[in-house]
C-alpha cells in the first residue's frame, strides 16, 4: 500500500508531495488515520462504501473537534452498476419543538451556536449504517472494530485538537462537567501528540455492533439502527438534553430534542443538480446544502476564457471571487429546506444559461462592495447585514474558532474513496464537535449544533421550522464525464467549502494542473458573504489570501478596491480528491498538506 509522504527538501515549492497512482483503490481525508482505516477494508475486500463507513467512524475519534456521533453528513456517490450520482441526505432535521415561538419564550433572538437547543436530529450514524446496509458488504462489526480500537486505545492529539480543548477548558470545568470529564480526564487539555481515549464511545459501538446477534447481515445493521433510533441511544440523549445547561448565548436552557425526533429521521438518496464547465459535469447536493453555489460559479466563469480566471493572477483572483460574491448572495436570497417543487424551479432559474450569463456580465474590473442577489421572478430574503472584519484563525487551518461560551464557527472533516470496481464515494461529516454542548457520558459524544444556521424569521427560505433540514455548509462534488463518474472531492470550511472547490477545479478542468498540484496551489476565499454561523457577520469586499500568492498579487487586488487580509503561507483549504480515469481504470489520489493531518493512501 502507498501513503503520501512528505516530499524530499528539493521538491518544487509548488507541489509537496506527487499524486498517487495506482488500480486497485484510493483513500484520501482528513486524517491519516481514516484514510489508512480506509484503504485497510479496501486490502480485505471491501468497497468504497465499506472503507468509507469505516473511515468515518474513526474520523469520529480522531478528529473530535470537527465531527462527532451527534452530527451529520451530506455524501454524493455512484456505484459501479453505473448509477447516475445520487444524494446521501444525511442532514438531520429540526426537533419537533424547535419552533420559533419556543426559541423566543425561551428569550432567545437567534439560534445560539453552542448548547442542545441548537441540535438537530443526529443523522451521521443512522445514514452511514443506512448506506452500509444497501451499498456495503461488510459486516457492522468489523466496520466498527477500527474506530472500537482507537477509542480503546487512543489517538494521538494534533496540535489544532490541544488548541480548541486548551481553549474551551474553563467552560467545560465550570458549566461542562460531563465535557470536563470525558476530554480532560487528568484536570487539564491535553497536549500535543499525547494520547486521547475515548472509553464511552466505545462502549457505545460495541453494544451497536452487537445487536441483532444470531440475524442477517442486513438484520444486525438495522438491530444497530434501531439501538440508536429507538432504543439506548436515543433515550440517553433525550434525558440528558432535557437538563438545563449553558449555552453559547450566555443562559441556561434544556433542549427540545426527544427519543420520538429519532424515530423521524429517514436516510434518503436524493438526484444530484449538476452543471457543466469545460465538459465536465459537476454534482452536488440540492438548495438544503450550499452546493448550488458552486454550480452557479461554474456557470459563471465559463463565460471567461482560461486567462481570464487563473487564480495566479490578480485577474483570475478577482474574476473568481466576484463570481462567488454574487453566488454566495443569491445563497442567502433563495436557498433552504424548500418543498421541491418550488426547489426545482428555483434551481431552474439560477442555473439557467441565460441567468449565468447575465451574472457573468455583472463582473467588472473592480471589486463589489454590494450585496446582490439576483431577479429570477421570486421574492429574495435579504438577511440582516452585520459587518465585520475578518477573523484569522490562530492555527491558520480552518479549524474551529471557539470562545469561551462555547460559541464555535465550527469546522468538518471529509473522506474521498474509490475502489477497482468502480464504486466511489465524496462524503463530508460534520457537527457534534466536542465543542458543541456538554457530551452525554455513557455515550461519550455531544449533540450538533446544525440549527444555528436557521433564521428565527418565518420569512426566511432557511427559517426554522419543526421537521425541516437546515441550510448545511456540507458539500461534497462528484465529476462525471460523458455520465461517467471520474473523481470525488471535498473540503472542510463551513462558507469557504465551496470556495476552495472552486479553486481546484478551475486549476484542474481549465488549466491543467494534476489533483495535488491544484490543492498546493495559494488558496483565498471572500468573506464579503453573510456568515452561515452564529453571528453572521460579513465583510463587505473582504478577500483573504495567502500570502504565498505574492505581493504584487495582492497589490493589484488592492487597487481594485478588495478589502485585502494576507493569512499564512499555507493557511487555506484542507480538500482531498480521488479520481478514476474510466478507459485506463488508473486511480489517483491527493489531499491536503496543510496542518499535516490529511493524506491520501492507494495502489
Amino acid at each position: 500500500m502507498a501513503g503520501q509522504q512528505p516530499s524530499p527538501p528539493d521538491a518544487p515549492p509548488h507541489k509537496t508531495r506527487p499524486t498517487l497512482h495506482g488500480s486497485f483503490g484510493m483513500c484520501a481525508s482528513t486524517h491519516w488515520l481514516a484514510s489508512a482505516t480506509a484503504q485497510s477494508v479496501l486490502e480485505r475486500g471491501g468497497n468504497a462504501f465499506d472503507a468509507a463507513t469505516a473511515g468515518a467512524f474513526v474520523l469520529h475519534v480522531a478528529e473530535p473537534h470537527l465531527n462527532g456521533p451527534g452530527g451529520d453528513l451530506v455524501a454524493v456517490l455512484a456505484t459501479a452498476a453505473g448509477s447516475s450520482p445520487l444524494v446521501l441526505a444525511g442532514q438531520g432535521h429540526a426537533p419537533r419543538g424547535a419552533t420559533i415561538e419556543h426559541f423566543r419564550a425561551e428569550g432567545l433572538d437567534h439560534v445560539p451556536g453552542a448548547g442542545a437547543l441548537a441540535a438537530a436530529v443526529p443523522g451521521a450514524v443512522d445514514s452511514w449504517l443506512w448506506l452500509l446496509a444497501q451499498f456495503g458488504t461488510w459486516e457492522i462489526a468489523d466496520i466498527l472494530a477500527y474506530a472500537i480500537h482507537y477509542a480503546e486505545r487512543g489517538v494521538p492529539v494534533v496540535p489544532q485538537l490541544a488548541r480548541v480543548l486548551a481553549t474551551v477548558e474553563d467552560l467545560f470545568r465550570t458549566h461542562w462537567p460531563t465535557s470536563y470529564a470525558l476530554w480532560m480526564p487528568e484536570g487539564r487539555a491535553p497536549r500535543p501528540h499525547t494520547t486521547l481515549l475515548n472509553p464511552a464511545y466505545a462502549r457505545t459501538l460495541r453494544r451497536l455492533g452487537a445487536a441483532g446477534a444470531g440475524e442477517s447481515r442486513t438484520g444486525r445493521i438495522e438491530a444497530a439502527r434501531r439501538a440508536w433510533r429507538t432504543g439506548f441511544v436515543a433515550d440517553a440523549v433525550a434525558d440528558f438534553a432535557a437538563v438545563p445547561h449553558r449555552h453559547s448565548s450566555g443562559g441556561d436552557h434544556a433542549g427540545v430534542i426527544t427519543a420520538a425526533d429519532f424515530t423521524d429521521f429517514v436516510p434518503s438518496l436524493e438526484p444530484a443538480v449538476t452543471a457543466r464547465f469545460r465538459g465536465t459535469t459537476v454534482a452536488k447536493a440540492g438548495l438544503w446544502s450550499q452546493g448550488p453555489v458552486l454550480l452557479q460559479a461554474l456557470t459563471m466563469l465559463d463565460h471567461f476564457d482560461d486567462e481570464r480566471i487563473d487564480p495566479s493572477t490578480a485577474e483570475g483572483v478577482h474574476t473568481i471571487t466576484e463570481a462567488l460574491k454574487l453566488a454566495m448572495a443569491d445563497r442567502e436570497a433563495y436557498y433552504g429546506h424548500l418543498d421541491p417543487a418550488d426547489a426545482e424551479v428555483v434551481l431552474r432559474r439560477l442555473l439557467s444559461p441565460r441567468y449565468s450569463k447575465e451574472r457573468a456580465g455583472l463582473i467588472g474590473t473592480a471589486a463589489s462592495a454590494a450585496f446582490k442577489p439576483g431577479d429570477i421572478g421570486v421574492r429574495p430574503y435579504i438577511p440582516p447585514l452585520v459587518t465585520a472584519r475578518p477573523a484569522l484563525r490562530a492555527d491558520g487551518v480552518g479549524e474551529p474558532t471557539v470562545q469561551q461560551t462555547g460559541d464555535t464557527r465550527g469546522d468538518t472533516c471529509h473522506i474521498d474513496v474509490v475502489d477497482r470496481w468502480g464504486n466511489i464515494i465524496s462524503a463530508t461529516p460534520s457537527g457534534g464537535w466536542l465543542q458543541s454542548s456538554p457530551a452525554v457520558p455513557e455515550l461519550g459524544f455531544a449533540l450538533g449544533t446544525r440549527l444555528q444556521m436557521t433564521w428565527l424569521d418565518p420569512a426566511a427560505p432557511s427559517r426554522l421550522a419543526p421537521g425541516r433540514r437546515p441550510r448545511t455548509t456540507l458539500t461534497p462534488a462528484l465529476l462525471l464525464r460523458d455520465g461517467v463518474p471520474v473523481a470525488a472531492l471535498g473540503t472542510p470550511g463551513g462558507d469557504q467549502q465551496d470556495q476552495w472547490q472552486l479553486l481546484y477545479l478551475v486549476r484542474t478542468l481549465a488549466l491543467g494542473m494534476d489533483p495535488q498540484e491544484a490543492i498546493d496551489a495559494p488558496a483565498f476565499h471572500t468573506t464579503a458573504v453573510p456568515s452561515s454561523f452564529w453571528p453572521r457577520t460579513w465583510t463587505p469586499g473582504g478577500l483573504v489570501i495567502e500570502e504565498r500568492a505574492g505581493g504584487t498579487v495582492v497589490d493589484e487586488l488592492r487597487e481594485r478596491g478588495h478589502d485585502v487580509t494576507v493569512s499564512g503561507p499555507w493557511s487555506q483549504g484542507r480538500l482531498s480528491v480521488v479520481t478514476r480515469d474510466p478507459d485506463s481504470g488508473v486511480l489517483r489520489a491527493a489531499a491536503n498538506p496543510r496542518g499535516a493531518q490529511g493524506y491520501a493512501a492507494g495502489r
